[in-house]
């Protein structure tokens, strides 16, 4: 059986169906949930969100945010989130190189956190438009509007 999954972000309804099994970038580490799931509150790191169909899995890149999980529904509140086919592959490359530079230039020690931080989010925005690279959601879904 489904679940129903919406993700957030502070400018849309980014995403809103039902999908067979979601796996999520927890705080803690992935994890996946299925209908049923025991009742969870959890906050999400640096990764990726998949959305697991019948007919395929959408792929979406997300910087942080809290996760409520209830046995029917998934509810993603992300501080940051880009399905892969909305990633600029150019400009994820860009930033990928310019934070290794910036960290290969030996940058003062209170930077590096910050750059690290960088470098993990360009990479991940990389791999999931790289996913979906010269192709469409098999989902068919308009994530603007969320339908």
């Amino acid at each position: 059986m489904p679940i129903k999954v919406d993700i957030v972000t502070p400018e849309k309804m980014l995403y809103s169906g039902e999908v067979e099994m979601v796996t999520l970038p927890g705080a803690n580490g992935q994890m996946g949930v299925l209908r049923g799931h025991a009742p969870l509150l959890s906050t999400l790191d640096i990764g990726e969100i998949v959305l697991h169909r019948r007919d395929g899995n959408d792929y979406i890149a997300v910087s942080g945010g809290v996760v409520e999980v209830r046995p029917d529904k998934v509810t993603i509140l992300a501080d940051v989130a880009e399905p892969g086919e909305e990633i600029d592959e150019d400009r994820a490359r860009t930033a990928l190189e310019r934070a290794e530079q910036i960290l290969a230039d030996n940058p003062p020690p209170q930077q590096v956190p910050e750059i690290m931080a960088s470098l993990r989010r360009s990479s991940l925005r990389l791999k999931v438009a790289r996913r979906h690279a010269g192709r469409r959601s098999a989902s068919g879904l308009n994530y603007e509007s969320g339908q």
